[in-house]
């Protein structure tokens, strides 16, 4: 009966066109709504199988186990995670679990840690081509180094490279072509998984802008319906990812645009958020797991007859105190340190309490930045830090009783070592650019938030609404103890980003008398550090939050996720 079954079935076939008997595994069925249990699992001709994705991403060159913040029943937690040698131990557990296994890594490799920054990243190249990755994205940081430089750490890699949205300046502001191939197919028990890649196109606007000099960013909704259709109709994938180094506030308005239909997934980074559960948003489902290595995403996708049926997602932590490291990348990184290893672990001061970088308006290593920056210009109103997320957290005290503070650890805090830049604004523009800066944190669309935290300050203090109106936020400011005037001039001081017109500082625009002072970050951060050795940089609560917790670990809002 089967048998007539089937020859009935084929026969019907073949009174279509030919056109028309073709199916693409991808409109075959609809993978978001379709469970296992509504398939037909008794037919022993059903072929099943499990492939898994795996990710990571903002590693920032972390190569050792690190100290690492948990929030756990409302306060901080510190266990020992990440490491390439550890993260490869990992990986290669759950790629031995699953042969199936396509292991990725989404941006920021290439700057973070002082060895990066004294070999320019060419350090840490063999590392990751040893990780053995089927795929690479740049993110907001390859370009640290200059874009011929990221063009050659890129290159140098030995998986493919994509990049939906980053093009080669033709040199008249126009776009020429892509640097990167727009996409990556991967071809598995019988179904293609597509891969697009979109990295941020506010780099120029975030980071110094002579960094990314010579490229030029679309928006993802630019060119994204076009590739979703390539890989749809044309090259006939059964599941699109999209992985992203957006944001996760930007990636989670993305999987809600109507330019987004058809992907199934973004695998995001860039904000070090730790999403545990996929965030189902209108068109995708969205995810980013963590920073620093010590987190792997691995998505699981169940394959039944040539279609992909189920999807689950787990977040797996890097414990490094429970695994062995890999030896062949153990010995690796210590080759690759060795000549700089020395100086990389030199103490040059310590702390007498936990050097963290995770809540959203005040850390401590943002406080030990501007305490430093405030006593090598006291005559200075206000010293600024850029709201930084990356450093992993120091908290493992030596045999003094205190935290050390390594030159390597100053690298890790500030991997640019800029020079220090002062100027003068009005009482006016400072409530401006605040506001503006708040809104880049906290903006009710999603779209419009910036990827960094709060700006760190000393010598201003101010009470805000984090969740009002743009230009409502600011509730009072105060500078050397007495209310802003608007019209009043006030000293500032800040780093200077490399591209900046003469008369911008931190964003702000229209400085006056803006000049560089004979100090860098790095000279003054370890002259500091040195001169009051041991330290406590308790924030000072300079910026109070009043409508969330002062411990807010997070900018994303109106979803179900909580960092943890």
């Amino acid at each position: 009966m089967k048998k007539n079954n089937r020859r009935n079935f084929i026969k019907s076939i073949g009174s279509l066109s030919i056109g028309a008997a073709v199916v693409p595994a991808a409109f075959a069925l609809d993978a978001k709504t379709t469970s296992e249990e509504e398939l037909d699992l008794g037919n022993v001709n059903s072929k099943k199988s499990v492939i898994s994705i795996l990710q990571t991403t903002d590693v920032h060159c972390q190569i050792h186990p690190h100290d690492e913040l948990f929030w756990e029943d409302g306060k901080a937690v510190f266990r020992k995670t990440g490491g390439y040698a550890y993260m490869a131990s990992m990986l290669k557990q759950l790629q031995t679990k699953n042969p199936n296994t396509f292991t990725i890594d989404t941006g920021d490799m290439f700057q973070g840690s002082e060895l990066s920054v004294k070999t320019t990243g060419k350090a840490i190249v063999p590392i990751l081509n040893a990780m053995d990755y089927k795929l690479f994205l740049p993110g907001n940081w390859e370009v640290i180094y200059g874009k011929k430089n990221m063009q050659t750490l890129m290159g140098a890699l030995n998986a493919p490279k994509i990049c939906t949205n980053m093009f080669h300046d033709t040199g008249d502001g126009k776009k020429g072509e892509l640097i990167f191939s727009p996409y990556h197919i991967w071809t598995v028990s019988g179904v293609k998984i597509g891969f697009l890649g979109y990295t941020d196109p506010l780099v120029p606007i975030r980071q110094s802008p002579n960094y990314s000099k010579g490229i030029i960013y679309s928006k993802p909704e630019d060119n994204l319906v076009h590739y979703i259709d390539v890989l749809k109709n044309q090259e006939q994938c059964a599941f699109i990812i999209m992985i992203a180094h957006l944001g996760l506030s930007q990636q989670i308005a993305l999987a809600n645009m109507k330019e987004c239909e058809g992907v199934d997934y973004i695998l995001g980074g860039d904000t070090h958020e730790r999403v545990r559960k996929p965030i189902a948003c209108k068109y995708a489902k969205v995810v980013e797991p963590g920073a620093f290595g010590s987190f792997i995403g691995k998505l699981d996708l169940t394959i039944i007859d040539g279609k992909v049926v189920k999807d689950s997602y787990e977040l797996i932590e890097v414990s490094s105190g429970k695994l062995k490291p890999d030896l062949k990348i153990d010995k690796l990184i210590e080759e690759n340190e060795s000549i700089y290893k020395d100086h990389i672990q030199q103490v040059i001061g310590y702390s007498t309490i936990p050097l963290y970088r995770y809540f959203v308006v005040e850390n401590t290593i943002d406080t030990l930045i501007t305490n430093g920056l405030k006593w090598k210009f006291p005559e200075i109103d206000i010293v600024l830090s850029n709201g930084f997320r990356f450093c992993p957290p120091n908290t493992t005290k030596d045999k003094t009783g205190n935290i050390p503070i390594t030159n390597g650890f100053i690298f890790d805090m500030l991997p640019i070592d800029s020079e220090v830049r002062t100027a003068k604004v009005s009482g006016k523009q400072l409530v401006e650019w605040l506001e503006k800066e708040l809104n880049n944190v906290f903006s009710k669309d999603a779209s419009k938030r910036f990827g960094g935290w709060v700006v760190k300050f000393s010598g201003m203090k101010i009470t805000f609404n984090a969740f009002a109106e743009l230009g409502h936020r600011i509730q009072s400011i105060t500078v050397n103890n007495e209310a802003l005037e608007s019209d009043k001039l006030y000293t500032i001081l800040a780093c200077e980003r490399d591209g900046d017109p003469a008369d911008m500082l931190c964003r702000i625009k229209g400085v006056l008398d803006a000049k560089n002072t004979q100090s860098t970050l790095h000279s003054l951060m370890i002259e500091y550090i040195k001169a009051n050795s041991p330290l406590t940089p308790t924030p000072a609560k300079n910026a109070i939050i009043l409508d969330a917790p002062e411990t807010l670990l997070s900018q994303v809002t109106g979803v179900d996720y909580q960092f943890r």
